[in-house]
């Protein structure tokens, strides 16, 4: 399905009735409620096309930022489209700046607060984020409202179309999860709207952590039945659409942090569900670096892709920030890029955590650390976008054979949810204590990672009194670097924070330092907070909210 060619202008006014944030009205340019009856019988009829317009706008929440080329007719009003309200850029912000693996030079309002672990409710980056992921349920719920079986009889839509509709009102949910899942990952405590909530001014209530765990984990199991079959590789049809696979991906990721979220141990349950993916025919790729080209829809370990079709998805977030913003400039030609901003840049830390392993210069992962691109492995002037940290270069807009895409925008889709991910994550869960795995499994599924970047060389192979938690964590940021995952894993190891794991810049000083446990989850963003009093600030940043 493509993702982006859909405009659909009068029905998205409806879709921002739906109160999923109260701040967000006045900017979003909400129509009178007696209107919504009305507007909707326009759109929508008999006919199968603006539902499925619809679902394909949901699918381009997650690739572009707008209505057209660019970013123009933006989603989110306030915010930049581009780059902050964009969702993979922001997730990307979000999850590797504060980490060990990246660090951003650009000066860019609220950008340097990211890299310390320094941020306020006011960060404008959190706040773009936190919008497009409402702004994704708003738009999901406004599917679910409007394909309700009554609705559907009573605009006589066919029963062949209304079976088609079924499994869009099931990847509807999906997406809604995938959304509610990072805002319980990233924020906890939030407020919550679906397709029951009241529509208009109604300010919605805020849900608990483990409330919205359990709403997220019904909502997955519940849809799983109405969804497409799982399938691997390139599918003219139903390619970048979300199946089973990518459902049961999404569970294995939420009950491996289950501890961290709710603090209850869900670890049997996500090697349940690892196991369901690897029970489907994905295989691993067998060159690492084919899962970033711009081919990479071939991939047999691709799981959920966020697709990419050049003109057709051009965006100044998503893959082209992937591709443009951390190249050094004689490599553009090389990445087939639109630019070379060269803005990002890996810590000294990501070279620690390959240099720890056996001949890592050996490891393909470890190619893509540009070391041959600076004179400073260390980031001695944070302000400095040459010479200055280490450039990662692992995204490339060319085929897997050397060939180029129609053009330099880009046609590389991100992988999401991908098989080496359901590996770790299974072998994760065994070492914490879940059942229904096995310890000699997970050992194997980490040497075939191992291996796999290793040219199937068997000298990378680790033996079983090897393979403990810290080992994950190290195998996860060698496998994972620059892929949105590093925040979320340091928080569920408990080093994001506190003193127990301490890199440069940390805390904003050249040898890093000890930060407050309270940067675990980002802060409800100051003016939604100001404008919704049902919403009560997560701890530690009470003090920043009311200076908002």
């Amino acid at each position: 399905m493509k993702t982006a060619t859909y405009k659909i202008g009068i029905f998205i006014a409806i879709i921002m009735m739906t109160g999923g944030l109260a701040s967000c009205v006045d900017d979003l340019n909400t129509i009178p409620l007696d209107e919504e009856e009305l507007v909707s019988d326009v759109v929508f009829g008999s006919e199968l096309g603006p539902y499925q317009e619809l679902l394909a706008k949901i699918y381009a929440g997650l690739a572009i930022s707008g209505n057209s080329g660019g970013d123009g007719d933006p989603d989110v009003a306030g915010v930049d489209g581009g780059s902050q309200a964009s969702f993979l850029r922001g997730l990307w912000n979000l999850q590797q700046l504060p980490t060990d693996e990246a660090h951003c030079a650009w000066n860019d309002v609220g950008i340097p607060d990211l890299n310390y672990i320094t941020w306020t409710s006011s960060n404008v980056f959190i706040k773009g984020f936190y919008y497009r992921l409402y702004y994704q349920i708003n738009l999901a719920n406004a599917l679910l409202r409007e394909t309700s079986e009554e609705k559907l009889s009573s605009r006589g839509v066919s029963q062949a179309d209304q079976d088609k509709i079924r499994a869009f009102r099931a990847e509807a949910r999906f997406h809604r999860a995938l959304a509610y899942f990072y805002l319980l990952d990233m924020f906890r405590n939030v407020p919550f709207v679906n397709e029951e909530s009241p529509v208009g001014s109604t300010l919605p209530p805020q849900i608990m952590a483990a409330d919205l765990f359990d709403y997220i984990e019904k909502e997955l199991i519940d849809c799983e039945a109405d969804m497409l079959e799982p399938f691997v590789g390139y599918n003219a049809t139903n390619y970048g659409r979300a199946h089973k696979a990518a459902n049961w991906a999404l569970l294995s990721r939420l009950y491996l942090n289950a501890e961290t979220y709710i603090g209850v141990e869900k670890y049997t349950e996500s090697i349940t569900y690892s196991k369901k993916v690897m029970d489907v025919s994905y295989q691993l790729d067998p060159v690492y670096a084919n899962i970033f080209k711009a081919d990479n829809h071939n991939s047999t370990e691709m799981i959920f892709p966020i697709r990419y079709e050049g003109s057709d998805t051009q965006t100044w977030g998503g893959m082209t920030f992937l591709l443009s913003a951390m190249e050094p400039s004689d490599l553009q030609d090389e990445v087939n890029a639109v630019g070379a901003w060269q803005g990002n840049r890996a810590t000294k830390a990501v070279l620690q955590t390959f240099e720890k392993e056996y001949q890592h210069e050996k490891d393909n992962r470890f190619s893509m650390l540009r070391l041959d691109y600076t004179e400073n492995v260390e980031i001695v002037d944070p302000s400095l976008f040459t010479n200055n940290g280490i450039p990662v270069v692992k995204y490339y807009n060319r085929n897997s054979d050397g060939t180029l895409p129609p053009s330099n925008i880009a046609y590389t889709d991100f992988p999401l949810f991908r098989l080496g991910e359901i590996y770790l994550n299974y072998a994760e869960a065994v070492l914490r204590g879940g059942t229904g795995g096995d310890a000699t499994t997970a050992l194997q599924l980490v040497n075939n990672l191992r291996k796999r970047g290793y040219n199937n060389d068997n000298a990378a192979t680790i033996t079983a009194g090897e393979l403990t938690l810290d080992y994950i964590l190290d195998e996860r940021g060698r496998e994972f670097f620059y892929e949105g995952q590093r925040r979320s894993d340091l928080v569920r190891f408990g080093k994001l924070t506190g003193s127990a794991y301490i890199w440069p810049w940390k805390g904003s000083v050249p040898e890093g330092r000890s930060v407050a446990d309270h940067f675990n989850v980002y802060p409800i963003p100051a003016d939604d907070l100001g404008a919704n009093a049902n919403l009560v600030q997560n701890s530690g940043y009470e003090s920043s909210s009311n200076a908002n």
